[in-house]
């Protein structure tokens, strides 16, 4: 009685290559930048790794720094305003060109 081996054969899904930034640590903490020795005690204090800390912060600062919202099509066309004016009962509201 014969019996096949079947062969095995191992596939390896190849994972696209991330980019890459260099980082360099500046010689002492300023407001742009922070030093590696303050990396480190961040990562101690958080229980992340070097470059987890980076993710964090950076996640911080996009959400404080870029709008969450799409922005908008710019100021109202005067078609608009009267469809504004049109829908609302006479003194309830009035158009202003700018909220300031």
């Amino acid at each position: 009685m014969a019996t096949r081996s079947a062969a095995r054969t191992t596939t390896v899904k190849s994972k696209k290559a991330a980019s890459a930034v260099l980082l360099r640590y500046r010689d002492s903490d300023t407001a742009f930048g922070v030093s590696r020795n303050t990396a480190n005690r961040l990562a101690k204090t958080l229980g992340l790794s070097e470059t987890q800390v980076i993710h964090v912060a950076l996640a911080q600062f996009a959400r404080q720094t870029l709008p969450s919202y799409e922005p908008d099509d710019g100021p109202l066309t005067d078609a608009q305003k009267n469809e504004i004016n049109r829908l609302q009962p006479p003194g309830r509201m009035k158009v202003k060109a700018s909220l300031f």
